[in-house]
């Protein structure tokens, strides 16, 4: 790949790659515990609203004291240090600062954080896919044409899927189905932050509880998680989801190639080129062996009977027809693996997958019966879970977007698994998330959708 080299000319330049962070989560300490030994890479400041907390990541992550301890961006420059605050808007308009990652969570900050990024010429990394699914083709757009990159974050695994993608193409070959892997099971759609210890602590020894947030967690276990990662993979690869979303089926890494293909073919897709999350878990309950679920995969076809005979003698995992084989990575390491992402947008110009194009949504679906009047809580809580949807198929419906399924009241009662609408919530056509939301719709291609340019 060459980064490595490419960030030594930088340092011999005496010109490292500038860096500023919003978010010091898990994510954002997970990069910060390799940025500090990856020679040309500068981490200007990292902005948090928790001041306090950020400190004590710096030390989680290996830091020593006096290197966050820089008083000012000036002096971070200068002496090579880092500055912590919690003004994500000052630490963007920086000006000695060149790649900004947003690593929030948060949509509406990400999406707010992503286009003050591109309106003062930075690069944005987004860690934050909950934003990039809610309306990253528009900002991708418009980094584009303020040129800048957009990028989805290397180590997460939407961007490892795009590049397993990329890979097959460049050699040829067809992609039939490309996704990841996690722990399933269909009652996990119900699950909540008060129930969700139920099932974590059936795979998962955290002695800590307080260590995690569990509405943040539970999203990795209702399916809302898989239905956002998925939905960036097909805005920036051109895979498509399946017209009733995810079907997670039970799969061992050695039989990716035969579940994930075609139903024509002997496997449980609707149709080649489409995105699917495999289960760790059996529907009786059982843990697959070998299973996938920190991993991410692509399953390929070989279009000629010498292709498929390779396949064969390099141990591809091919299928039992041997027409199709997989590839597969057995896990991701998120923060850990950033850096490369940070490189490849300062030093190549080069975004490790961005959207597109709008093919994919993720919908607002009930966990249960909601009723009138009733607060949304959005990713993880207790009212509703993200369902991938077919893009043109969720704005022929007026579906509801997850991102903005947060504080705001129903109209009226909604059934359990009922995806929700825009009309079925009292939402606030003037809030920020929700206009830039309309303009990427208008944008897009839905119609009848009055939407002004918010940058």
């Amino acid at each position: 790949m060459n980064l490595s080299s490419l960030l030594l000319e930088r340092e011999s330049a005496g010109k490292p790659v500038t860096v500023g962070l919003i978010g010091a989560g898990k994510f954002g300490t997970m990069f910060l515990s390799q940025a500090r030994l990856t020679k040309s890479l500068h981490v200007v400041a990292v902005a948090d609203l928790n001041v306090e907390r950020a400190h004590s990541q710096f030390k989680t992550a290996g830091w020593p004291v006096e290197q966050f301890a820089a008083p000012s961006f000036g002096d971070a420059v200068k002496q090579r240090r880092t500055y912590v605050t919690p003004d994500a808007e000052a630490l963007i308009a920086c000006p000695d600062i060149e790649v900004i990652v947003e690593a929030t969570g948060i949509p509406e900050a990400g999406i707010k954080h992503a286009l003050k990024s591109i309106a003062h010429g930075k690069h944005i990394v987004m860690v934050n896919v909950e934003a990039d699914a809610l309306a990253g083709p528009l900002l991708a757009r418009k980094a584009k044409a303020a040129g800048v990159v957009y990028s989805l974050a290397w180590g997460d695994q939407p961007a490892l899927i795009c590049e397993h993608v990329d890979w097959a193409r460049a050699c040829g070959f067809k992609v039939i189905a490309a996704g990841k892997g996690t722990r399933y099971e269909p009652h996990y759609h119900q699950s909540n932050p008060d129930n969700v210890w139920d099932i974590l602590d059936k795979y998962l020894n955290i002695s800590d509880r307080k260590s995690i947030n569990p509405k943040m967690f539970n999203s990795f276990i209702d399916g809302t998680k898989s239905g956002i990662e998925m939905t960036a993979v097909c805005n920036a690869t051109g895979l498509l989801p399946q017209s009733e979303g995810l079907n997670f089926p039970p799969a061992t890494r050695f039989e990716l190639a035969d579940v994930c293909k075609p139903k024509s073919a002997g496997g449980i897709l609707e149709a080649e080129g489409v995105t699917e999350v495999t289960s760790s878990v059996y529907r009786d309950g059982r843990d697959v062996p070998h299973h996938l679920a920190l991993g991410t995969y692509v399953v390929i076809e070989g279009e000629t009977e010498y292709a498929r005979r390779c396949f064969k003698e390099y141990a591809m995992l091919p299928d039992k027809s041997g027409k199709y084989a997989a590839l597969y990575r057995p896990t991701h390491m998120i923060g850990l693996e950033l850096g490369i992402s940070v490189a490849s947008v300062a030093l190549r110009k080069e975004p490790t997958g961005a959207p597109t194009g709008f093919r994919s949504d993720v919908v607002a679906t009930a966990k249960r019966n909601l009723k009138a009047g009733e607060m949304l809580d959005g990713e993880g809580g207790f009212c509703v879970w993200g369902k991938q949807t077919p893009a043109q198929h969720s704005l022929d419906e007026g579906f509801l977007p997850l991102g903005l399924a947060q504080n705001v009241k129903l109209k009226r009662d909604i059934k359990t698994g009922e995806q929700l609408k825009w009309t079925d919530v009292a939402y606030d056509a003037n809030d920020f998330a929700v206009k830039v939301r309309r303009e990427m719709e208008a944008a897009f291609g839905r119609r009848n959708v009055a939407a002004g340019p918010v940058l």
